[in-house]
């Protein structure tokens, strides 16, 4: 099977999914009481409700609301919150890009720590470096990632305190430079909606270096649970193909130790590597709600948050949908990098 082939068998296999999570999202959902108080907000019309009670099928059975549900999704129409009374949609497209930051941030930050520290776990095995990574990993899975924020913040104002340099504690930026530099609270001047991308593309590295600083300890806080994991994984795949018959072939040849671990075993053990690390991106966009709530990080894990206080079910629905599908294609991502890398994968 070619690698397109794959890949298409892949996107044809995100139809069931996708129906099946936007199924039992659409029951839940509907399940809690009067379909038709997802749609409704106090600020309604007599002639709004009527319309939206046509346009929803609130009136009709299940099936045929849900039917018209998926046509509505399908052009792009989430519904209406309650809250900010915009499309859900709108709301999503302001709030996702800081996420995606945030998750991009901590992943580069995961991967970038994780990796050497699983190979040197790996080829350092039952000595110091390797007890004290598998202690790091341990305590990345054991600590709850809110506890950890809040320690962040704690150590960066105890610092303050005492007159050293310190990060900055929460949001995406510092409020007193709106009005030197408007493009960070104006959407319409940002052309990609990532503010540390805009503000380079912009020219604007006051802004950046005042960004850089603020996403710097969310970004550990998310990332931290993330390094834990892929470096438990790339100690493991290590110490596997480092027993592998072309690893012991290529010592008996004469190969340096070093280029044994860095040509022969370290590629090879980023094979089931990679596959965690899409997952770990797919996830840290879907849970990014706790260390944005703590860090008041302006992305959809916060909104969501806002959403669920308010009872928005119509936002908490389109969140639900849109960050299940997100993961999905994460998944899809993950199994074409995957492929790519080791051709049996394509070939069963």
């Amino acid at each position: 099977m070619n690698l397109w082939q794959f890949v298409v068998r892949r996107l044809l296999l995100l139809i069931p999914v996708f129906l099946g999570v936007t199924l039992i999202t659409f029951l839940l959902v509907n399940s809690s009481g009067n379909p038709c108080t997802i749609y409704f907000n106090e600020k309604m019309t007599q002639e709004q409700l009527d319309r939206t009670i046509a346009k929803y099928g609130c009136d009709q059975p299940v099936w045929t609301r849900y039917g018209l549900y998926m046509n509505n999704l399908v052009h792009g129409d989430l519904g209406t919150s309650a809250a900010s009374n915009r499309p859900v949609i709108d709301d999503i497209a302001l709030f996702f890009p800081a996420t995606l930051e945030l998750t991009s941030a901590a992943m580069f930050l995961a991967v970038l720590l994780a990796v050497p520290l699983g190979v040197v776990s790996a080829t350092k095995k039952d000595t110091l470096p390797d007890h004290l990574g598998r202690a790091f990993a341990l305590s990345g899975v054991s600590i709850p990632i809110f506890w950890f924020a809040l320690l962040l913040q704690l150590l960066m104002f105890s610092m303050d305190r005492a007159g050293y340099p310190s990060l900055p504690i929460s949001g995406a930026y510092s409020v007193t430079l709106i009005h030197e530099h408007p493009f960070l609270d104006t959407p319409s001047l940002q052309p990609t909606h990532l503010l540390i991308l805009d503000s380079l593309i912009l020219g604007d590295f006051t802004a950046f270096l005042d960004l850089a600083a603020h996403i710097i300890l969310p970004a550990i806080a998310l990332a931290y649970t993330s390094m834990a994991i892929v470096t438990r994984m790339m100690r493991s795949s290590m110490l596997e193909v480092l027993r592998q018959d072309f690893v012991l072939s290529a010592r008996a040849k004469g190969v340096p130790e070093r280029l044994v671990r860095k040509r022969h075993a370290r590629a090879n053990a980023l094979i089931p590597t990679v596959t965690v690390i899409g997952l770990a991106f797919g996830g840290l966009l879907a849970g990014a709600v706790l260390t944005e709530s703590v860090f008041a990080w302006p992305g959809v894990g916060r909104w969501s948050t806002n959403s669920i206080l308010a009872r928005d079910s119509v936002a908490i629905m389109g969140f639900s949908i849109v960050i299940s599908v997100v993961y999905v294609l994460a998944n899809l991502v993950v199994d074409i990098v995957y492929a790519y890398l080791d051709p049996r994968i394509r070939l069963e």
